[in-house]
């Protein structure tokens, strides 16, 4: 008789709001934290005229303001990061620190933080992201469609180890779909750990949203997750099948990414469901949701492609 691999515990996989704050943070995910061994998530909040001092350690470090702007210095330089109102307001310009690095960050007028990080190897130079540089596409079709912020994905912005980028999902939208996976390494697939990182619109009087999001496995790796995510939630992905991640009608939904594996190569590749990758093909048939770009400079945007690709990663 085969014995039966246990899936892994589920409350450790989906963090809501608050539930993993530790210090300075009020979200920590490391890599031992989180039971893996490469990925990383920080949210700092300052106060006005707030200050913190961040030592990168093993890590390079991407700073992304998720609202309000500040100053990052580190190894001589001054960045000026205007930063955005909100995650909902565009792209937002950015950070990138190296590894065995210490840096001071300074907001005037506060605001949150985050502090996208991944063990590296190499160590690259401070760099500042322009918000005018991030690509902006718009993926999907229909009641699929999703503009995604490729500002640090493999071939966009130069880095060892980590790919990060921002999804934004109209009310009502299916978002990470197909359903997909890159937990193993081959031509077609990259072995990556990813974070995702929820914010949720309130509704027109402030009412809080929700939204959901799946991760399953296969018999000989399962993992099994179904979680009602709120503003600030964090789902880790360590394996398997995730998506979709479905905004709820009148609640728009953003997300972050965090990746990094094990490879040598830097790359982003996944590979669909076999049971749902057909979903792809009726996106020909379809409109883009007329609400996309969402909030976004029209300077950025970018239409789909013929074939819209997940994400902006690559499968066969």
């Amino acid at each position: 008789m085969t014995a039966t691999v246990p899936a892994p515990d589920t409350r450790a996989l989906h963090l809501p709001a608050g539930s993993a704050a530790a210090g300075d943070y009020a979200l920590e995910v490391t890599p031992e934290s989180a039971g893996w061994a490469h990925s990383g998530l920080r949210v700092l909040e300052l106060a006005p005229g707030g200050r913190h001092t961040l030592a990168t350690g093993e890590d390079e470090v991407l700073v992304v303001p998720l609202s309000g702007g500040l100053r990052v210095s580190c190894d001589g330089q001054d960045l000026e990061l205007t930063g955005r109102p909100d995650v909902f307001a565009g792209p937002t310009d950015f950070a990138y620190l190296p590894r065995e690095a210490t840096a001071e960050l300074a907001s005037e007028h506060g605001g949150r933080f985050a502090l996208c990080s991944a063990r590296a190897r190499r160590r690259l130079p401070v760099r500042y992201g322009p918000a005018a540089g991030v690509p902006v596409e718009l993926r999907g079709a229909g009641a699929c469609s999703r503009q995604v912020n490729n500002f640090a994905t493999a071939g966009v912005f130069e880095a060892d180890a980590i790919i990060a980028c921002e999804v934004v999902t109209p009310g009502g939208n299916w978002s990470s779909y197909p359903p997909h996976k890159h937990d193993e390494t081959s031509d077609v697939e990259s072995e990556l750990e990813e974070v995702y990182y929820f914010e949720v619109a309130p509704g027109p009087q402030g009412q809080p949203g929700l939204a959901y999001h799946r991760v399953y496995g296969t018999p000989e790796r399962p993992i099994d997750v179904l979680a009602e995510v709120r503003d600030r939630d964090v789902v880790l992905v360590p394996h398997g099948w995730h998506g979709p991640s479905i905004a709820a009608p009148g609640h728009d939904l953003y997300y972050l990414n965090v990746m990094a594996g094990p490879g040598p190569e830097r790359a982003w590749r996944i590979v669909d469901d076999p049971e749902h990758a057909w979903v792809r093909e009726s996106w020909a048939q379809q409109d883009v949701d007329p609400r996309l770009p969402l909030h976004s400079p029209a300077r950025a945007a970018t239409p789909p492609p013929a074939r819209p690709e997940q994400n902006g990663a690559t499968r066969p």
